[in-house]
C-alpha cells in the first residue's frame, strides 16, 4: 500500500500520512479540516501486534513508496461589517473572493469561527503622558480579560512599557494574576511603543504553533501611539507582527481622541491605525476614559464573530517574499477586514 506524506505549510509544518491515496497535488487534502495535525494519524493497526511505533513500521514496509508534496495552505481570518459597522454573520463561501497579489484564489475551506483558542498580548503604555487616565485603562483591561479568557482554553500575558517593555505576567489563564499585573503598572518615563510590539511578537507570540485548525494571536495596545524611545522602527515592529500572524487592536489614549471619538486626531493615532489595518485589526478612539469598557466589549465580540478562509496559493515559489491578500465581498455594501498579507515560505 502506497503512502503519501503531505506537508501543509501555514504558520507551522504538518505532516500527514494518507494510506491508499495516489498523489493528486493540492486535492489530496481538500476533504480534511484546515490544519488538523491529527487528521490521519489514527490508522488501522497493521503491525501484527508489534509494539514498534507505527511510523517506524511504515518506513520498513514501504521505504521507497513515500511521496512528499509541498502544499501552501494559507489561513486567513476575516471580519465582515456593514455600512453601520455592524457585524455580518451569515455569509458563505460564494459570497467572498480571495486575491493574492491581485490573483484570484480558489477557496478550499470556509467557516464561521466563534470558538477559536486565543493567545492575547495586552500592552499598556505607562509613560507620563497617560498618567491621568491610567486607572480607567487598568480597570477596563481587567474587566475585558475576565470576560475574554476562558480557563483551560485561552491564555494572556501583560506587558507594561515606557522607555522599554517589561513582561509583568507571562502566559496564564489565571485572571487574578493577570489583574494583579495590570494594576501594578505605574506611570513614568518616555514611550517605546515599537520596541514593545517587537518584543511581544518575537518573544511571546511566535512560540505557539497552532494546536488546532487555527490559533488566534491577538495584541491589544493601550497607547497614544507616540514613540520617542524605540530602537526598532515602526516598519520593523509591523513586520514582526505580520510574521507572528498577530492581529493588532488598539485603543487610543490621545487626549480627547477625535471630535466625535471615532477617528484619528494625531500622528500617534494614525500610527495605531496603520498597525491595526495591516494586521486585520481595528483602532478605537474613546471620547472619554469611561468609554474604554465599551471598546473592550467590541473587541471581545469581534474575536468571536469571524470567518476562517483557507486556500492553496497558486504561487509555488518559496522565496520568503511578502504576498498581499485581499478579500472582497460580492455585496459591495459590505466591508471585509483581514490581514494585509503573509510572508511566503523559504526553501
Amino acid at each position: 500500500m502506497k503512502r503519501i506524506a503531505i506537508v501543509l505549510m501555514t504558520s507551522s509544518i504538518l505532516t500527514v500520512a494518507l494510506p491508499g491515496v495516489r498523489g493528486q497535488g493540492n486535492d489530496a487534502t481538500a476533504q480534511g479540516p484546515v490544519g488538523k495535525s491529527n487528521a490521519a494519524t489514527q490508522q488501522p493497526d497493521t503491525s501484527g501486534g508489534s509494539n514498534q511505533p507505527a511510523s517506524s513500521a511504515a518506513g520498513q514496509n514501504a521505504p521507497d513508496n513515500t511521496v512528499r508534496v509541498r502544499v501552501e495552505l494559507v489561513n486567513v481570518l476575516a471580519t465582515v461589517t456593514d455600512k453601520k459597522n455592524h457585524l455580518v454573520l451569515n455569509l458563505n463561501k460564494d459570497d467572498v473572493q480571495v486575491l493574492e497579489n491581485n490573483q484570484p484564489q480558489q477557496i478550499r475551506f470556509f467557516s464561521r469561527e466563534t470558538d477559536l483558542p486565543l493567545r492575547i498580548g495586552l500592552l499598556i503604555e505607562s509613560s507620563n503622558s497617560i498618567r491621568d487616565r491610567l486607572r480607567f485603562e487598568q480597570e477596563a483591561a481587567v474587566e475585558f480579560l475576565n470576560d475574554a479568557v476562558r480557563p483551560g482554553k485561552d491564555q494572556a500575558f501583560v506587558v507594561g512599557f515606557d522607555v522599554e517593555p517589561q513582561l509583568l505576567q507571562d502566559y496564564t489563564d489565571d485572571v487574578d494574576k493577570l489583574g494583579s499585573a495590570i494594576r501594578s503598572i505605574q506611570a513614568g518615563g518616555g514611550t517605546g511603543l515599537f520596541d514593545a510590539i517587537y518584543f511581544a511578537c518575537k518573544q511571546k507570540m511566535m512560540i505557539f504553533p497552532p494546536p488546532e485548525p487555527y490559533l488566534r494571536r491577538v495584541m491589544i495596545i493601550i497607547s497614544d501611539g507616540q514613540d520617542n524611545e524605540s530602537e526598532h522602527t515602526r516598519e520593523e515592529a509591523l513586520s514582526m507582527a505580520q510574521r507572528a500572524e498577530v492581529t493588532i487592536f488598539a485603543i487610543s489614549t490621545s487626549q480627547g481622541g477625535s471630535n466625535a471619538g471615532t477617528g484619528p486626531n494625531s500622528k500617534g493615532d494614525r500610527i495605531l491605525m496603520r498597525l491595526a489595518q495591516e494586521t486585520g485589526g481595528r483602532v478605537f478612539f474613546p471620547f472619554e476614559a469611561n468609554d474604554l469598557s465599551a471598546n473592550f466589549q467590541q473587541i471581545a465580540r469581534e474575536l468571536r464573530s469571524q470567518y476562517s478562509v483557507a486556500y492553496f496559493s497558486t504561487n509555488p515559489a518559496h522565496d520568503g517574499t511578502f504576498r498581499a491578500i485581499r478579500i472582497e465581498a460580492a455585496d459591495k455594501n459590505l466591508r471585509v477586514r483581514t490581514k494585509a498579507g503573509y510572508f511566503a515560505p523559504t526553501p
